[in-house]
């Protein structure tokens, strides 16, 4: 029997918490309304790597896969709260997708980088997460990932520069395209614009090391 609108609505307003216990019992329904519900801050962690040559999909994928693992292992006798554990869980799958593909040369995740400076605690791992990693393996530096905000930023229209905010936010083609009154297609091909430019600056060697 589908859930029906009735049901949808009181799950809707169930705590993350609640839903996730009742996730690890088996409910589908309210499994699927947590996913739901985080799958905008999965774009939102995914979206500040630059793919060259690649396809944002595929850390997307990731972390929808990190989404999962959160709902089902979340114990609510920690102190922390049910969206900082997925959002570890979710990091940790970005991370380790970036990482495996860095072993393999011609797999395009190896030219990704962040177009956002990366949270790190004060161990120099992801939330104390991947304790043992030497981030900079992986990720460019602080200052440099704000150089290529800087430098990327100047470059963008007026129109380029809103589709980037709206982009690192975790919108979608349409729901960016709805904002500023334009087709997805103008949508898409703006950002297809900005992921050129941040390569081209990668090409250049305008990026230090951190």
């Amino acid at each position: 029997m589908s859930i029906t609108e009735a049901q949808l609505d009181a799950y809707a307003v169930l705590p993350d918490e609640e839903l996730s216990a009742l996730a690890k019992q088996g409910d589908r329904d309210a499994e699927e309304t947590l996913v739901k519900r985080y799958t905008r801050l999965v774009r939102q962690l995914a979206r500040p790597f630059y793919l060259a040559g690649g396809d944002s999909d595929d850390l997307i994928q990731e972390g929808m896969i990190g989404l999962m693992c959160g709902v089902r292992e979340y114990d609510a006798d920690r102190p922390a709260g049910f969206r900082t554990f997925a959002e570890i869980c979710i990091r940790n799958r970005l991370y380790s997708a970036v990482r495996a593909a860095a072993r393999d040369k011609h797999t395009p995740l190896n030219q990704s980088v962040p177009l956002e400076i990366p949270f790190f605690d004060g161990q120099g791992s992801i939330y104390g997460g991947m304790a043992g990693e030497d981030p900079q393996d992986l990720l460019i530096g602080r200052e440099g990932v704000q150089d290529t905000l800087s430098h990327v930023r100047k470059q963008l229209s007026e129109f380029e520069a809103k589709i980037l905010g709206y982009y690192l936010d975790g919108m979608t083609i349409r729901e960016m395209a709805k904002a500023v009154s334009r087709s997805p297609k103008s949508v898409d091909n703006a950002v297809q614009r900005i992921r050129r430019k941040a390569a081209r600056h990668l090409d250049s060697g305008g990026i230090s090391k951190g």
